[in-house]
């Protein structure tokens, strides 16, 4: 499949099954799931920085639009793209990254994957929590918050690739 037409699909997926199904699911104690983290990290490694800070501006926005949070996913979504290549070099594997490389958990390793993506998520997850309260004097509510959507989100992007990506075909016998 095409590659842009791929991410375009994806784009549209992410959207439609954060707000239609996730942002309607009430865990209590501000539990959120929240899976469109997952498009900006499964974009390709060398990916315009521009266009990265695009796309997660525009999946935030549309997001924001569709839920009434003001600004609240776009922002944490582009603070997340904008940590993204800083964080993927400092993991970065010893002889670097193949060149058109698409990020999933079955391509860069568990080890990789859980690191990075931990990173990224929980930026964008206390980043979008902090905005949200826009108190400082409840940080510790934050950090629960955090801490409390931050598995939960985790562990569903896993199994959104799991079930969605396809396993590189290994050379065989």
């Amino acid at each position: 499949m095409n590659k842009i037409l791929l991410h375009t699909l994806r784009f549209a997926l992410f959207l439609i099954i954060q707000v239609v199904v996730l942002n309607k699911v009430e865990l209590g104690a501000g539990t959120l799931m929240m899976i469109y983290p997952l498009y900006i990290m499964l974009l390709p490694v060398e990916i315009n920085v521009f266009l990265l800070l695009f796309l997660a501006f525009a999946l935030g926005i549309s997001i924001d639009s569709m839920s009434n949070t003001y600004g609240m996913h776009a922002s944490a979504l582009v603070l997340m793209a904008y940590f993204r290549p800083i964080i993927f070099k400092a993991f970065a594997p010893r002889d670097g990254y193949e060149i058109d490389l698409e990020v999933n958990v079955h391509n860069m390793g568990y080890r990789w994957f859980l690191r990075t993506f931990g990173i990224l998520l929980l930026i964008h997850h206390f980043w979008f929590f902090l905005i949200e309260l826009s108190r400082l004097d409840e940080i510790l509510y934050v950090l629960q918050k955090t801490l409390l959507s931050l598995p939960l989100s985790f562990g569903l992007c896993l199994l959104i690739q799991f079930l969605i990506i396809r396993r590189p075909a290994r050379g065989g016998v």
